[in-house]
């Protein structure tokens, strides 16, 4: 299933980029989602590329019985955003990797951070996939209300993280 989302932000790609490798900005985000328990690194590289991390033990209250029965009462979600070095106009290209642990859910995809006016849009572009036969697709669709809701609470946390300067 293809899953693309834009995230717009009132500042520019650098500002974005610092707040999205900021580690008290990815705990507040994963805390924002309901996560019952967190871990978020940030390691950067000499080159200007940036590794972000995070790992999210969440509530599995949200999701349908049946999706329930492959991750039991918790999941746990990992995370990894892997940024390249800046170009000359500020603009980022990345990689996205989220895991369920435990069930057989990936999403994959790339990131990019570009100018937009006077701002700046983040462009999610993945492909979610649930590799269980014959069901993968419900599974697929099941989840994908909860990614999109993540996306949107990063958007909120992300402004209002902004707004404050």
């Amino acid at each position: 299933m293809r899953l693309t989302a834009d995230i717009r932000y009132d500042a520019a790609p650098d500002a974005v980029f610092a707040m999205l490798c900021d580690e008290d900005f990815q705990a507040q985000r994963c805390i924002a989602t309901g996560a019952l328990a967190h871990d978020v690194t940030v390691e950067e590289f000499d080159d200007g590329g940036v590794v972000v991390t995070a790992h999210r033990t969440m509530p599995t209250d949200q999701v349908p019985d049946f999706v329930r029965t492959f991750v039991g009462q918790t999941l746990v979600v990992s995370e990894i955003q892997d940024w390249q070095a800046a170009d000359d106009h500020g603009s980022r290209e990345g990689t996205l990797v989220l895991e369920i642990k435990g069930a057989p859910i990936r999403m994959t995809g790339t990131l990019s951070l570009v100018a937009e006016g006077t701002g700046a849009v983040e462009v999610i572009d993945c492909d979610l996939k649930a590799s269980v036969p014959l069901v993968g697709g419900k599974i697929e669709k099941s989840v994908e209300p909860a990614i999109r809701s993540a996306i949107r609470v990063e958007e909120r946390e992300g402004r209002v993280w902004l707004a404050r300067g």
